[in-house]
């Protein structure tokens, strides 16, 4: 389709060690791009290589570039219901979805030589579509902590009927419980910038410190084409903080976040 792209995001995380897929369809045709904590690469086609909710399994040879392997999934862990709430029934620059937000990993890659095994590692998967990402936009996710939990934060300009605003999605899950803050749910964005994060939406308090954030370069689509470039770091550090009622749930930090801002 003229203008349009689609895209996966499936991530695996183990100890220090993170990779992520990123299978998708643009207007130029398949893609698939791959983040590891020290790089970046882009295949311009998906072949044979498969990518569902029951798992991965691929074999690329690229000039730069080897990685095969098998990963399966545990049981997903969907949210309670569409993410985008009440803009799904509207047309949007870009639609966000949240596919897992938290299961169990089994396999191993080898990637460039070099031997990765997810095996009892922890995994998430989400969706993107639409014509092109928002002009600007911050996105934080992490389920590298010390107890069950996966928090997901997006903060997008988004343009609207013609009108403008600054809006957010956040999904916190932990210990099988499911908090969610959105602007279509009464979420004010108290702070958003490269560093540091607050969202407030009643009794819920989420504050993420994201000290340091160096990412690599990945496509990301404009009007349907994979021309833009935007970066991503997938192991940075970062501090959550959750409240209920201004008590405090939980004080994470975590070294294998991944992180993106775009001004």
């Amino acid at each position: 389709m003229n203008n349009y792209f689609e895209g996966y995001y499936y991530k695996h995380q183990k100890g220090k060690n993170t990779i992520a897929f990123i299978p998708g369809i643009s207007s130029e045709g398949e893609f698939i791009q791959i983040i590891t904590n020290t790089a970046s690469y882009h295949i311009p086609y998906i072949g044979k290589n498969i990518f569902d909710n029951n798992g991965i399994k691929v074999n690329i040879n690229e000039n730069n570039l080897s990685v095969y392997g098998e990963i399966k999934y545990g049981k997903l862990t969907p949210i309670k219901y569409d993410i985008m709430g009440i803009f799904k029934y509207f047309p949007m620059e870009c639609r966000h979805g949240v596919v897992s937000m938290y299961h169990t990993l089994k396999g191993n890659l080898m990637l460039n030589g070099e031997n990765f095994d997810f095996t009892n590692g922890i995994g998430y998967i989400e969706k993107d579509s639409g014509t092109s990402f928002p002009k600007s936009y911050l996105w934080v996710q992490s389920n590298n902590f010390p107890m069950k939990c996966s928090v997901m934060v997006s903060i997008a300009h988004i343009p609207f009927y013609g009108l403008q605003f600054k809006g957010c999605i956040c999904v916190v899950y932990y210990l099988n419980k499911e908090y969610r803050l959105a602007t279509y749910l009464g979420a004010k964005i108290v702070c958003n910038s490269k560093n540091k994060v607050i969202l407030q939406q009643g009794n819920y308090r989420l504050e993420v410190d994201i000290p340091k954030n160096a990412g690599h370069s990945l496509y990301a689509p404009n009007v349907g084409k994979m021309t833009r470039t935007v970066h991503e770091s997938p192991s940075c550090t970062a501090t959550f903080k959750f409240y209920v009622k201004d008590s405090l749930l939980f004080n994470f930090t975590s070294d294998n976040t991944s992180f993106e801002f775009v001004e």
